[in-house]
């Protein structure tokens, strides 16, 4: 069996796509005569038609494409169902990354039946509840934060928010509202909003915050959790 082939046969085991992460730790390497198996996989369904990208990191059998689409709710051209999942699939991928790190993870109670791939979202999150941190009116703004890592003792260490195509301003009020405690704010977005962000960053207004907020594509962000979830696997072998 070729090495395109056991990709193809594990994708298919998978239900018919695959996270490069799920591929790396499904697959059976020991016949690869290469140091790299995971860049073997990459470049594999990059370049052949048996393979399409659903989203960074994310892909799929071409002979699977309805059935996946179908099961992921993805409408091909249509906005709203495909802003739905680059939503929830994101915040997946900033829970589990969190989750690897020790950190309590929290999502808003609007999004928690959302899917990550075909997990609930409330599955794979550690808190059901907004940990009471602090006082109601800054509760009120900070649970409609998509993402936030909790320490230890349960304060805020990282505030994230996802966005796709939405006002980049709004998420930013909030930051600016939660900047008093010692947390760092992320927007997620694609690369393409880079420029939108840098432009709103230069405003007086966020002069207090502007060295607390970063920027993450969503490209870096799927690389990262790629290479946490490499290191994972290395250290339980």
């Amino acid at each position: 069996m070729t090495q395109k082939q056991q990709v193809i046969e594990t994708m298919k085991e998978n239900g018919g796509y695959a996270t490069f992460q799920q591929l790396n730790h499904l697959m059976d390497f020991s016949s690869w005569k290469t140091k790299t198996p995971q860049a073997s996989v990459r470049q594999i369904v990059q370049v052949n038609d048996e393979f399409f990208r659903i989203k960074p990191g994310l892909w799929a059998l071409t002979e699977y494409k309805d059935e996946v689409l179908r099961r992921f709710q993805i409408q091909e051209n249509n906005r709203d169902s495909e802003e739905a999942f680059n939503h929830s699939y994101y915040q997946g991928i900033i829970v589990e990354l969190g989750n690897m790190h020790n950190f309590k993870t929290y999502v808003p109670s609007q999004d928690k039946n959302r899917l990550f791939l075909e997990k609930r979202l409330a599955d794979i999150t550690t808190e059901n509840e907004l940990p009471p941190f602090t006082y109601d009116c800054l509760a009120s703004r900070a649970k409609t934060v998509d993402v936030i890592w909790f320490n230890e003792r349960k304060m805020p260490s990282r505030f994230y928010e996802v966005e796709h195509s939405t006002n980049i301003s709004n998420s930013l009020d909030k930051f600016y509202e939660l900047q008093d405690f010692r947390a760092d704010f992320y927007i997620i977005a694609d690369e393409s909003r880079r420029r939108q962000f840098n432009s709103l960053m230069e405003r007086s207004m966020y002069s207090e915050i502007v060295k607390y907020v970063k920027f993450f594509n969503y490209e870096n962000l799927v690389l990262q959790y790629e290479r946490e979830c490499s290191l994972a696997n290395m250290e339980r072998l």
